[in-house]
Formats: C-alpha cells, sequence, structure tokens
C-alpha cells in the first residue's frame, strides 16, 4: 500500500496489493461454498436427518449468530493492541476454522436423529464462531485502507474474482467426491477431501494478514465508543438500516440458489452438475468487473439496484419457462448476481464513511456484526425452508430409497425445487432493488460525506504523527 500523496487524497493500492487481497476471499469463500453446498444435502438426503431436527439446529443456530456477530464486531472495534485491532484476530482463528469445518463432515453414520442433531449443531456453531470472527475482520478492513469508491470497488473486485474462484471448486470438489448414484455410499473419499480444503484455506487466510496492514491512526489515535452511543449510532443510521434490509434479501438468495443447484442439477435437468455451475458463475465472473463500468455511470447504489433486478427475474421465471429454457434464465440470474458480490461492501463502506462523520470513530466492525445479527438468519430460514419445501412437495430422499437416488420425482417435488432456487429467491432479489430506492448517500450528499472524511484523515494522520 502506497502511502497518500497528499493531505486530502483518498489512499491508493498497487495491483499487489489487491491480487494479495484475494487470498483470503478464495479461502473463506472456498470453505462457505463447501458448506452451503453441501450441508442441507448431506444431512437430509444422505444421513436421513429428519426436517424438523435440521430446523432446530438452524433455528438454534440463528439464536447464535445474533449474539456473536455483533459482539466480535464490538470486540475488535475496542481492540487496542500492538499488532492492530483486526488483523490478529483474522491470523490465529484461521486454524480453528480449518479444525471446525472439518469435524462437520465426521458424523457418525448410521446414528440415530438425535445423535446427528447433536453432531450437527455443535459442528455448526463452532464452525460459524470461527467463520464470522475472519469474515467480519475480512469485511471490516475494506473501508478502512482506502477512502475511495474507486479503490474500494477494486479491492471488492480482486475479492469477488478470488472468491467466485473459491465458491466453484466449492461446488466442484463435494460434486467429484461425493457418493455417485448407485455407487457405495462410502463418505471417506468426501472426508478427506474436507480435510484439505480446510487446511489450504486457512493456509490461504494467513498469507492475506501476512501482506494486508492495517492504518495505525485508527488504532491509536480513534477512541473507543463506549456502548451505548455505539449502539445509538449505528441503529440511527438510516443508509445502515435501508442497506441491511436489501442485503437480508440477498443472503436469503444466495443460501437458497447454492443449496438447491445439487438438487436442480440431480433431479430437475438430471445432468452434469458442472454444466449448471457454468451457467451460473461464467455470467457472474464476467459481471464483476462490468460493475466498474455500471457504478462510474449509475453510482454504487444505482448500479446495485439495477443488478438485483436482473437477477430477480432471471430467478422468477425458472419455475414457469419450460425445461430448456431455466439455464438461460440461470445465466441471466448470474450476471445479475455480480452486483450484490462485488458492490455489497463498497455501499457498507459508504456507511462507515457517514457514521465517521457523525460518532468521529470508524466503526466498522459494528456495521458488519450488526448487519450479520439481522441478516444471517436469513441463512437459517433457507436451511429451514429447504428440507419443509420439500417434504410437503412429496421428494424422495436417497436415505428413504435405500441410499440411492431416487431420479423419478414426482411433479410436485420438481416443481418445489423450481420454487426454492426461482421464485422465493428471485422476489427476494427485486424486493430488495425496491428497498433501496430509500438509500440516501448518493450524489452531492455523498461526495459532501466523502470530502469530510478525507479532512478527518488527515487530522488523524497528523495527530500520530506528533505522537496522538
Amino acid at each position: 500500500m502506497t502511502s497518500q500523496s497528499a493531505p486530502f487524497a483518498p489512499v491508493r493500492l498497487s495491483s499487489g496489493y489487491k491480487f494479495i487481497w484475494g487470498f483470503a476471499a478464495l479461502g473463506t469463500s472456498l470453505i462457505s461454498g463447501v458448506f452451503g453446498a453441501l450441508l442441507p444435502i448431506f444431512y437430509q438426503d444422505y444421513l436421513g436427518l429428519s426436517a424438523r431436527w435440521i430446523a432446530l439446529a438452524s433455528g438454534i443456530y440463528a439464536v447464535w449468530n445474533a449474539i456473536n456477530d455483533p459482539l466480535f464486531g464490538y470486540i475488535t472495534d475496542s481492540t487496542r493492541s500492538k499488532r492492530g485491532r483486526r488483523i490478529p484476530y483474522m491470523r490465529f482463528t484461521a486454524p480453528f476454522l480449518a479444525l471446525t469445518f472439518i469435524l462437520v463432515w465426521l458424523a457418525p453414520t448410521g446414528a440415530g436423529d438425535r445423535t446427528l442433531f447433536l453432531w450437527m449443531l455443535v459442528t455448526m456453531l463452532l464452525y460459524d464462531t470461527c467463520y464470522t470472527i475472519i469474515g467480519l475482520v475480512y469485511s471490516a478492513l475494506l473501508p478502512e485502507v482506502t477512502e475511495s469508491d474507486a479503490g474500494r470497488n477494486g479491492l471488492q473486485i480482486s475479492a469477488s474474482l478470488f472468491g467466485l474462484l473459491g465458491m466453484i471448486l466449492g461446488f466442484i470438489i463435494p460434486d467429484l467426491f461425493r457418493p455417485k448414484v448407485g455407487a457405495s455410499p462410502s463418505f471417506l473419499p468426501l472426508q478427506v477431501a474436507m480435510v484439505v480444503v480446510g487446511v489450504v484455506s486457512a493456509i490461504l487466510i494467513i498469507a492475506t494478514t501476512l501482506k494486508v496492514k492495517e492504518r495505525p491512526e485508527f488504532t491509536k489515535v480513534d477512541k473507543p465508543l463506549p456502548l451505548g452511543p455505539a449502539l445509538r449510532f449505528t441503529f440511527t443510521s438510516r443508509s445502515f438500516l435501508v442497506l441491511v434490509a436489501q442485503n437480508f434479501m440477498s443472503i436469503l438468495m444466495q443460501a437458497l440458489v447454492v443449496g438447491m443447484l445439487f438438487y436442480m442439477a440431480d433431479y430437475v435437468l438430471k445432468m452434469n452438475t458442472m454444466i449448471v455451475l457454468v451457467c451460473v458463475f461464467i455470467p457472474l465472473i464476467v459481471g464483476v468487473p462490468i460493475t466498474t463500468l455500471i457504478r462510474r455511470r449509475l453510482g454504487v447504489a444505482g448500479a446495485q439496484q439495477l443488478l438485483l433486478l436482473i437477477a430477480g427475474v432471471g430467478l422468477v421465471l425458472i419455475p414457469f419457462v419450460p425445461s430448456a429454457l431455466i439455464l438461460p434464465c440461470l445465466m441471466l440470474a448470474g450476471f445479475g448476481l455480480s452486483g450484490p458480490q462485488t458492490l455489497t461492501n463498497v455501499l457498507f463502506a459508504q456507511v462507515a464513511d457517514e457514521d465517521e462523520v457523525r460518532s468521529g470513530v470508524r466503526r466498522e466492525g459494528a456495521f458488519f456484526g450488526v448487519n450479520a445479527l439481522l441478516t444471517k438468519p436469513a441463512q437459517s430460514v433457507a436451511y429451514a425452508l429447504i428440507p419443509f419445501v420439500l417434504e410437503a412437495t412429496a421428494f424422495v430422499t436417497r436415505e428413504a430409497n435405500l441410499g440411492q437416488t431416487f431420479l423419478d420425482q414426482p411433479a410436485s417435488a420438481l416443481f418445489g425445487i423450481k420454487v426454492l432456487i426461482g421464485l422465493i429467491p428471485g422476489v427476494a432479489m427485486i424486493l430488495g432493488a425496491i428497498l433501496l430506492t430509500w438509500y440516501p448517500l448518493r450524489g452531492k450528499y455523498l461526495e459532501g460525506v466523502q470530502e469530510k472524511v478525507l479532512a478527518m484523515h488527515a487530522e488523524k494522520h497528523a495527530r500520530l504523527e506528533q505522537g496522538g
């Protein structure tokens, strides 16, 4: 990272810095991609855990999510160590993320519902705690390292491209090693693959922490806000509340689409999963750098709205078009998903800038933590919704079919799969675009906020050089 070229100039970042920045995104998205794609089918379809137990685990998981994200956000904002307030948490939690992720897939086969429920619940909670710490810290670093939307967009493009690679591998790896139709249902190859995924992901996350440096003025000059004022500033930010509402819709969409892709490939389209993945991810990868062009023309919020609408239309059409048009609909949705993938964290950076003007302190951790408090339950809603809709539409699991895939699913089950991957997440995307109409950080107001932030950072940097 280069130094500021002028007192009021945003920090400029080198290409090498942006490249290394993406390593952590590759590690976290590889783990989370595997987790999101494999968890529903692993515990319900492969192990035969009933929907009510999965729903109970998802509900408890949601409660823990409601506690740990704002807690760790406030802790990291308030940390004042010599090594910084973000990087140490990210670096030293990475090995535990790998360990807890591996444990999720070591559930005892042939065990009863209660044993499987407890294994799923405990390992999910441990995994999510580690993932929360790392993901929150990584997100909170983005607004801190540079003040410009263009620079933040560049970092997020790097993170998105690496993250998409990790997400793609998150589908490919379990698909290569999961039990196949007609094969003996051995989980050993899959479990070995999960060990490799966990270890490699931890190494990538640690590698990023060795390159990225924190801005010392935000640790040594800023004084942490007490809990009461911190909560007040957070929950009175209109920009933040509108963005959180939109992001809830995006998280719900992502969890449903990711969790249902194997079902779509296996049961509806009856084709190789890789073909379905290509139709989603190639347009998404193409769309990521294009977000820069759309952002320049429409602004960050306007670009996000347009891409949410594109994704929503593509998904909503899936239950109603002939099977031959499902893949084109997924391609349209994939392109639109480049907005949530690339622009959401840039919008949160704008929210953190506005808050710094109001509170005088940079508090990215609080915003990302409370955002997770309010949006991560969308994942639990999705994980609970999937088995209930499938059961309600008479889906036949592998476990109920003596461990073999039941390809001739009833028409009701096929429609249920299409609703879960198309109609519900598509409506969520369209609602998200509508909600952003009330997002105030645009035009002259946004420019004024950004000018004030640069002046504040120049003053903080001068105070740092003078010894605080």
